[in-house]
Formats: structure tokens, sequence, C-alpha cells
């Protein structure tokens, strides 16, 4: 499955591998470079080295997952948490440890298995066979609301919801320190480091907007409880903001700061989607909200 892109003044001159890792952020720059190596990833329909540099009107094609090596076969051993359903969607409660949909690095036993074993239908709903239905995603250790489309009409609709950001979004998060500021907006661009995992920094020049709105609800034991709205959907963009101003969210295994010395970390992120709110087919304004899971409870 090819995607197309077509290189516009911005992005021209920079490298081929470094372009490809902005425009994809969930994946390493590493990875796109084995893609490329494997012949993968095309430039004006050639193969091309990784540092090529690229010049306006570029047509890119990147096969960023073979589904030959994916398992999508319907999984029953779990029953899903659904909040809300229709004929055109429903809204589920994802539980910590769950991975959406499957890629290279998790190809089996994920949410996509589990729709496709209770909603066959929606095996062709969307343009990505990887990811049936799935119009927004959760990080697998990050739980909450999550809207799944059951048709095609009802997938554009939503997904141009979240293309135009207006679909209310709130999380939960439970971060290291007391947060001295009640309220405000993080405004830093996000890119992916060296290490491979995203790094958010104030007056980057490289990397994407990323805008993450917060209000403090409840201070406790030498941390914060605080309501996240985020105005951008970039990968891990809570948990590099949080990271980046010096507040880490508990129990995240990848934005820690080191020279926190954290004693009885719970086993998973306490970070959740409470809160989901769209347009239905018939412009209706519908919200969803899940409560505090017991490990936010135990914490606080």
């Amino acid at each position: 499955m090819y995607k197309e892109i077509q290189v516009e003044e911005v992005g021209a001159k920079k490298r081929l591998d470094k372009f490809l890792a902005l425009e994809f952020p969930e994946f390493s720059r590493s990875h796109l470079q084995k893609l490329n190596e494997d012949g993968l990833i095309l430039v004006n329909d050639k193969k091309v080295p990784s540092h090529y540099f690229l010049k306006t009107g570029d047509c890119i094609k990147i096969d960023l997952i073979c589904p030959k090596k994916i398992d999508l076969s319907p999984d029953r051993q779990t029953k899903l948490d659904i909040v809300f359903e229709n004929d055109d969607f429903l809204v589920i409660n994802k539980p910590t440890g769950l991975v959406v949909h499957p890629a290279l690095s998790y190809k089996e036993k994920t949410l996509v298995n589990q729709l496709l074993a209770y909603y066959p239908e929606i095996k062709n709903v969307g343009e990505d066979p990887l990811r049936p239905g799935i119009v927004h995603r959760l990080d697998k250790e990050v739980s909450g609301l999550l809207v799944i489309a059951k048709n095609q009409k009802s997938h554009e609709h939503l997904k141009k919801q979240f293309q135009e950001h207006r679909v209310k979004k709130e999380y939960l998060a439970l971060v290291y320190g007391i947060m001295k500021e009640k309220r405000g907006m993080i405004n830093f661009k996000i890119t992916r480091g060296k290490s491979g995992k995203m790094v958010a920094k104030p007056l980057a020049e490289e990397g994407k907007e990323a805008l993450t709105e917060f209000e403090v609800m409840k201070y406790a034991r030498n941390k914060t409880l605080v309501l996240l709205k985020p105005q951008t959907g970039r990968t891990h963009q809570l948990r590099a903001h949080l990271k980046a101003i010096g507040h880490p969210i508990v129990g995240d295994p990848l934005y820690k700061l080191r020279k926190l010395k954290i004693k009885n970390e719970p086993s998973r992120i306490l970070l959740h989607a409470r809160t989901l709110g769209f347009y239905d087919l018939k412009n209706k304004w519908l919200e969803f909200n899940s409560p505090m899971p017991a490990e936010f409870k135990k914490f606080i």
C-alpha cells in the first residue's frame, strides 16, 4: 500500500530521510532508511539514496507497512468496552496495554483484531487496510475514549472533524511536581530526536507545530492532576510537552526526567482520554465521558 506525498517549497532542500521522519513521526529514521534500502520508497518513481536532497515538485511514494507480514485475524478473547453505538460508529473505552492497530513493531492482538471479530463489515472502511474504521488513536499505555467508524461515510465525516480540529478532546494526567501556573498553553514544536523519541523544544526551527492547553485540577503528594486539551494531534504530544516543561507524566517510562528519584511507580502511564465530543452525520453534537481509572485514585 503506497502513500503519495508531493513535496512543497517548505520541504525542498531537505534530505529524504529527514523529511520523512517529520512526515511520519511514528516511525524512526532508521526504520525509514531501511524501507528505502528495500525499495519501498520511490522519488519520481525511482529509487534514490536516503541522503537525496528533495526538490519542489518531487513526488514521493512510500510503502510504510507490508500487509502480508501483519496478522489481521479476528480476536474474540477480549470483549469491547462499548460506551455508545449506533449504525454509523461506536465509542469505546480503550484499556491500557492495548495497541490500536497493527504495525511492523506490533503485528497481532490489537484493537483492530477485536473490532474485526465483532464488526467484520468494517474491514473495508477507511483508506488503510491495516486501520479499518480507525479515525484516531491512543498510545498503547494510554486508556480512554476512542470513536470507530462503521461505514465509509461516517469515517470521512469524523476524519474531517479531526483534521479541522473541531473534535473536543480532554485528557486527565497526573504529573510529577507542583505546576505553578494554574492554566496556560504549551506551544512547542515537536520533532523526532536522535534516540527515536519525540522531542518538544521552545523556539525550535524544525518540527511540527503542537499546542496543548492545560488546567490544574488538584495537587496531591507533590504531584499535580491536570486537565489537558490538545489543539493538535502530534505523536506523543502530551507526553513530550509535559516533559519539556519539567512535569513528566507519572508512570511514563519513555518521557521521564533522569534527575527524578521515583519510588512506587505505577505499572501504567497515568494519562487517560476522559472526554470526546464530535458531530454525528445529522450534525448533532455528541459528547462522551469516561470515569477516572482506579490507578489514578490510588496515586492521588
